[in-house]
């Protein structure tokens, strides 16, 4: 009976050593909460922050994943602050520059037939391939040369150099004037280029051209509403820096 009764209380200590982590962790967790409570009164935090922080603090004891305070996402900027941010790093001239153009597009009614875009380089007036040109050809058209005669007017009005870039699609074309959209590109650019010095007396040493064939298109060449945009001649009114020049 005492043997029994022996193996008895080694069984009870062997019990009560068992559990005995318990009440060290609950020890612990309840320091911990009166840490957080100790610093959450002696400072001045939001709402939203003690919310996240609980949050947290209760994933972490959970086991559960997910992000914490520590891991917060970098706030994103709106896109209205993201375009004004843009519009902040191109040059005032060249903002005043655009403003003077759309203006002029806008009260000629020239919309649907131009875009307008502006970078640190300049302005680019955009004008698709319907408005100048048929299809395949680099002699401009009637309705081509009405558009280019109210621009002219405008490139009349300052003394900036002007560059008239040709673009196509990527579809390959070969007939007997052009045998690639390099030459198509290119021969459309000199026409307009020839248009606005021989017709409308724009001073030649500011003019220039260029061809690019398919190799810079403003959007891809999947759809052909896409190849549509692709094919176009854009007029750059340059921007020169007075104090590089």
């Amino acid at each position: 009976m005492a043997r029994r009764g022996k193996k008895s209380r080694k069984g009870n200590e062997s019990n009560e050593s068992s559990g005995g982590w318990i009440t060290t962790f609950s020890d612990l967790m309840s320091l911990l909460l009166t840490f957080f409570i100790l610093l959450y009164s002696m400072s001045n935090v939001s709402q939203v922050k003690f919310n996240e922080a609980s949050q947290s603090i209760q994933m972490a004891l959970s086991g559960k994943g997910g992000s914490t305070i520590l891991e917060e996402a970098a706030p994103t900027v709106p896109e209205t602050e993201a375009a004004e941010t843009t519009t902040d790093k191109i040059n005032p001239e060249i903002s005043a520059l655009y403003k003077k153009v759309t203006d002029y597009v806008e009260e000629h009614a020239m919309q649907s037939k131009v875009s307008v875009e502006m970078d640190q380089d300049g302005v680019y007036v955009d004008i698709q391939e319907s408005i100048l040109f048929a299809s395949g050809d680099a002699e401009v058209s009637p309705q081509g040369k009405r558009t280019l005669n109210q621009l002219a007017d405008l490139i009349a009005t300052f003394e900036n150099k002007i560059v008239v870039e040709g673009y196509t699609d990527n579809l390959p074309i070969k007939n007997q004037k052009f045998d690639s959209n390099w030459e198509l590109s290119a021969g459309r650019a000199v026409s307009v280029l020839r248009y606005l010095s021989e017709e409308k007396d724009i001073d030649p040493n500011r003019l220039s051209a260029k061809g690019y064939g398919e190799y810079n298109p403003s959007a891809p060449n999947d759809t052909i509403e896409n190849k549509a945009k692709n094919r176009r001649v854009n007029i750059v009114i340059v921007y020169e820096d007075k104090e590089t020049s």
